[in-house]
């Protein structure tokens, strides 16, 4: 039985983990969520009485579940019987890979698009109504269980989407393709019309464990809660998240109430929360707990909780001076506040926001490097499969990576299997030793990754050019590598092609975080530097609930802190040929005794 000590976790933790029953957890920024999680999975997979048995955990990302994975492992516990990852991989491994052949749309085959592959359907098929100013950005859709719901709130611009995807659900039927989202509307079609599935998953899983449930979607819940009103109970759920951090509602997620989840599920669920956040000072806390909406229980209780934070607020500077005065910042918290590089972190709404931001500081602050989302200079495309080999072509085999690559290996080995190759003689092991023997003296990114790519499949003896989805997805993933690097030094970032930016990706952070809000999730920094904070952008002007949208935006951005923090709403951004972006409301509103900072 996996145990801990008083000092591995507090009572709420604890009490979380030992609970027999299904839960509903509400936690609140640094509570130690993901720690909580990870040892609620160590626990149910040392109580597995049978070797038929799984414990389900989803993640909101792959780099969550790789994290999370990793942790278990350290802890001595066998993760055999473990399933980890996002929901959109698990509907393809538990119900569309066993299940495909029920589904006349999926039953003759099919393959799954990138994002790279996505964009240009749409973007060819918006291209007859430009001068209506409908782009391939516009078409952002998702499924509920009642059919398609567009994302984008522009009335004038829905009829001309509902046209184009009627005419992209068309070509994707044609070519036997699907994308993401229908994977997530074949699971629960396929789920809710056969419940044997059902009834067979809840045989199979000991508990589902789901994460950052406050992102999940309506479609999402309805599949998990098949499984659960099946398995009367025999199927237990561990679902936490925050709903102050639901910020995806335009793509659909948003936080189920307790009384929603029994309903849906037709089982009994208990509720409790983690109050104690451990990241942050008291005055970061109580900052951003003025944008609480569902007034959760917030108490600094780590070692810094009495920590002096700085917490100012500037709506008064040019854009045009902005770069200079994030550049004081950043040296005023680095020389005078002896932070680390790398526990600094500047978020903006949207990518476009910091790539000329970014451009500024390489060229101001040469001495310090900078990482972000938005500089990865090939296709993040997680579900490709050169994207997968690309992680172990990209890192050192060291011992500290063993237990990762190993299984990214399996990853690679079992994407390999599925489209027909026989890998019966060729081990997790044997794949990474080939992998390990390759030698390659270039420096140029893309080139490494193709004479990589091909003599790792010389030496296992597999013509990949021979299995049509494998070729495809080949294509898919140079292709778009070569756009977003075209992207990105068109943004005057350079030295993007080079081997040494390409390795970075899969480093642990080592300069100073560039982010959207939305990427930085999950995340916490010594010091946060936000801007942009402009109404029609924090809030954007499609959310149909600015107010509570904007709350959830800042709350975010300010529960990433743990020590000092900095906000801009610039003045001087142009909103349309005459009229500029004014500060959130929701921001000046807030009635708070700002620090006045003046690096020098």
């Amino acid at each position: 039985m996996f145990t801990w000590t008083e000092r591995d976790l507090n009572r709420e933790q604890a009490e979380a983990i030992l609970l027999p029953e299904s839960l509903f957890l509400i936690a609140c920024p640094g509570s130690g969520k993901t720690r909580t999680l990870t040892y609620k999975i160590a626990y149910e997979l040392s109580r597995l009485e049978s070797s038929r048995q799984f414990v389900v955990a989803i993640t909101y990302t792959h780099r969550a579940a790789d994290e999370i994975q990793e942790r278990i492992e350290s802890m001595g516990v066998n993760t055999d019987q473990l399933w980890i990852g996002t929901i959109h991989s698990f509907c393809l491994e538990w119900i569309i890979k066993p299940y495909a052949i029920y589904e006349p749309k999926l039953a003759h085959g099919y393959s799954i698009i990138d994002l790279h592959e996505r964009e240009k359907i749409l973007e060819d098929l918006c291209t007859p109504y430009k001068d209506k100013k409908v782009t391939h950005w516009d078409c952002d859709y998702y499924f509920t269980q009642k059919g398609v719901v567009l994302a984008c709130s522009d009335q004038n611009k829905r009829p001309i989407i509902a046209n184009i995807l009627k005419e992209y659900f068309r070509h994707l039927l044609k070519n036997k393709q699907i994308d993401f989202e229908l994977i997530l509307h074949f699971a629960c079609k396929l789920i809710g019309k056969y419940p044997p599935i059902s009834v067979n998953l809840s045989k199979i899983f000991s508990i589902i464990l789901v994460d950052e449930y406050q992102d999940t979607k309506e479609i999402q819940y309805a599949i998990i809660t098949y499984i659960l009103r099946v398995g009367i109970g025999k199927t237990r759920l561990f679902m936490v998240g925050d709903p102050n951090q639901a910020i995806y509602s335009s793509l659909g997620g948003y936080p189920i109430t307790i009384h929603q989840l029994r309903e849906l599920s037709g089982i009994h669920i208990e509720e409790k929360e983690l109050s104690l956040n451990y990241r942050s000072s008291n005055r970061i806390i109580e900052y951003f707990g003025n944008f609480n909406i569902y007034n959760t229980n917030i108490e600094a209780a780590g070692n810094i909780r009495d920590y002096p934070s700085l917490i100012s607020y500037n709506d008064s500077i040019n854009k045009d001076d902005l770069a200079d005065e994030i550049v004081k910042l950043i040296q005023y918290n680095v020389e005078k506040l002896n932070i680390p590089p790398n526990q600094i972190c500047i978020i903006a709404p949207q990518w476009f926001h910091l790539a000329t931001m970014t451009r500024r500081l390489v060229v101001r602050m040469p001495q310090h490097q900078f990482d972000g989302p938005g500089m990865v200079p090939f296709a993040r495309d997680i579900e490709n499969f050169w994207y997968k080999l690309s992680r172990i072509a990209l890192t050192e085999p060291l011992p500290t990576m063993f237990v990762r690559r190993l299984r990214w290996a399996g990853e690679i080995l079992n994407d390999l299997k599925d489209v027909g190759i026989d890998i019966s003689k060729i081990s997790r092991r044997l794949f990474l030793r080939e992998c390990n023997s390759i030698t390659i003296n270039e420096s140029h990114g893309l080139a490494f990754l193709r004479q990589f790519f091909d003599s790792l499949f010389l030496r296992i003896g597999i013509h990949y050019q021979n299995f049509t989805q494998l070729e495809k997805a080949h294509q898919a993933f140079f292709s778009a590598s070569e756009s977003r690097i075209l992207r990105i030094e068109n943004e005057g970032i350079d030295g993007i092609r080079d081997i040494n930016f390409f390795k970075k990706v899969f480093q642990n952070r080592s300069g100073i975080t560039v982010s959207t809000i939305h990427g930085v999730k999950g995340a916490e920094f010594d010091v946060v530097i936000a801007y942009a904070l402009l109404d029609g952008i924090v809030p954007h002007f499609n959310d149909n609930d600015s107010n509570a949208s904007a709350r959830k935006l800042l709350y975010v951005i300010g529960s990433r802190a743990k020590k000092n923090l900095h906000l801009f709403s610039e003045a001087g951004r142009n909103r349309g040929r005459l009229n500029f972006y004014q500060p959130t409301q929701q921001l000046q509103s807030c009635a708070f005794d700002y620090d006045e900072v003046y690096p020098t």
